[in-house]
């Protein structure tokens, strides 16, 4: 039981670093907001990938930047409904760079998640199964 109070205070210490460095963020005053579960699920995995030493804030920051600029230069109006598909690029991309999983592998799942969501009923849990990954 120690090891997970543990484990949730790292990561819970590793968030409140993620607000301060990445200081788009949006949030309200009990910290960041999210208008999807998708998007509190991509921020987590950030957090959690860096405090596992994946990358560190300034590069995350940078990665995040650069993905953004992209975006913009691609006719994003940035009008921060966006923000969080500029965050789960941002991961791809970093995710990839580092060798943790190429972008063929990230497409594949992001494929078939694509692919699950839509044979899945509205408000139902998407699960992805075997059968996603063919279609």
């Amino acid at each position: 039981m120690g090891s997970s109070v543990t484990g949730k205070s790292s990561i819970e210490a590793a968030a409140r670093q993620a607000e301060g460095a990445v200081p788009a963020i949006p949030r309200d005053d009990d910290g960041p907001v999210f208008r999807e579960p998708w998007e509190a699920q991509a921020f987590a995995i950030v957090v959690a990938l860096n405090a596992r030493g994946l990358f560190t804030w300034s590069e995350w920051a940078a990665a995040l930047g650069a993905e953004i600029k992209r975006a913009q230069a691609a006719g994003d109006p940035d009008l921060g409904t966006t923000y969080y598909s500029h965050w789960l690029a941002a991961l791809e991309r970093l995710v990839a760079q580092k060798g943790v999983a190429s972008a063929d592998v990230l497409g594949r799942y992001r494929d078939a998640w694509d692919h699950a969501a839509d044979r899945t009923p509205h408000g139902s849990p998407i699960e992805l199964r075997e059968e996603d990954f063919n279609g």
